[in-house]
């Protein structure tokens, strides 16, 4: 409360000389004895505008120029290069604005420092000026919003019919991952069964799910398309594949997805950057909550011969879990039992009939 209170009084003197400062500025000005007089100050704030556009732009350019190879991984799908032309256009034209911009700004500073006996130059409107500076960024900024749109659109559109599906739910604060079973056709989920041992929600009722997995790891094949079908079991987390060049958010009650087309095996990356514990990562890149930093997932890309013997090797969840399956069976049973019976069967509609 000392403390709290010293300081309170130190902000009130503050205050009061403040003020006392104005009041006699103000006092000086209607006396006529105040002299407005530009000091050395002036001349040293205009230099230093001159020193931080020089020493700050070298500064820039020397930590893009050490960071570029952490900035930008090796692209390793296909339409990772599509992707990476796009953004280096729009920052090409950004960073030419930019800097004559910031040119203009600072040495316009200096220049046109105070001086006696320099008054600016009222310059009201113009027309011809106004119509270039709003055409040029429109036409710039239309052309790079159509070209992301038109890119965004190829991977968040129709998969190719053979790709492979892959379901990944981000929750606090790991990644879950389900393929499907060799029917290639993902089961129904069911939020109201989750648990510690289904975190999915399996549905084992639905016969599409029976065959379904879950993997600790991505595996995908080279060369091959993939489609990952994306949601979210909590808050908003992000799917961002850097090496992949992709990245979708996974919005709780919106499922979302994007495909891609991987180009290289793990372990050509791992000769391309010499690092032989190279492993590719899906990571969330927003900050989801005290646990973010452990949201990072390896992905696997094999050689499709690779893939399918790692496939043939996985069990389904039903089989890895039999109590689970037996307890669906057991409540679909029932079901059968009392839809079944004379009472039952007299209010239980033929569509209803027909589906058990």
């Amino acid at each position: 409360m000392t403390t709290l209170g010293i300081l309170l009084v130190l902000v009130l003197l503050l205050v009061v000389f403040g003020l006392l400062f104005r009041l006699q500025i103000l006092t000086s000005i209607f006396s006529g004895s105040s002299t407005r007089e530009v000091g050395v100050s002036n001349r040293v704030n205009a230099i230093l505008f001159i020193i931080f556009l020089v020493v700050g732009g070298a500064a820039f350019a020397w930590s893009f120029v050490d960071n570029y190879d952490k900035m930008n991984p090796p692209i390793a799908s296909v339409h990772g290069h599509a992707t990476e032309r796009m953004f280096w256009t729009t920052m090409i034209i950004l960073g030419i604005v930019f800097t004559l911009t910031q040119i203009l700004l600072f040495v316009y500073s200096y220049k046109y420092q105070h001086k006696e006996g320099r008054r600016a130059f009222f310059f009201p409107h113009n027309n011809k000026i106004e119509v270039i500076w709003t055409l040029i960024p429109a036409i710039v900024m239309a052309g790079l919003v159509f070209a992301g749109w038109k890119e965004w659109t190829r991977i968040t559109g129709p998969a190719p019919k053979d790709a492979v599906v892959v379901e990944v739910m981000g929750k606090q604060f790991n990644w879950l991952v389900r393929y499907p079973g060799r029917d290639q056709k993902l089961g129904v989920v069911n939020y109201r069964l989750i648990d510690a041992t289904n975190e999915f929600g399996f549905d084992l009722s639905d016969q599409n799910g029976i065959d379904d997995f879950v993997a600790p790891e991505i595996h995908v094949p080279k060369g091959h398309p993939v489609l990952l079908k994306i949601r979210s079991r909590d808050v908003l987390h992000a799917v961002y594949m850097p090496h992949f060049r992709v990245q979708m958010y996974a919005v709780p009650g919106m499922p979302t997805k994007f495909w891609f087309t991987p180009t290289m095996t793990t372990d050509e990356m791992r000769a391309q950057t010499g690092n032989p514990k190279f492993t590719y990562e899906l990571a969330c890149n927003q900050i989801c909550g005290r646990g973010h930093f452990a949201m990072k997932l390896n992905i696997v890309v094999d050689e499709p011969d690779d893939y399918v013997a790692w496939f043939a090797q996985q069990k389904s969840f039903s089989a890895q879990n039999p109590d689970v399956l037996a307890s669906f069976k057991q409540k679909s049973n029932k079901l059968v039992e009392k839809a079944t019976t004379p009472a039952a069967a007299a209010v239980v509609p033929a569509t209803a009939k027909a589906s058990l």
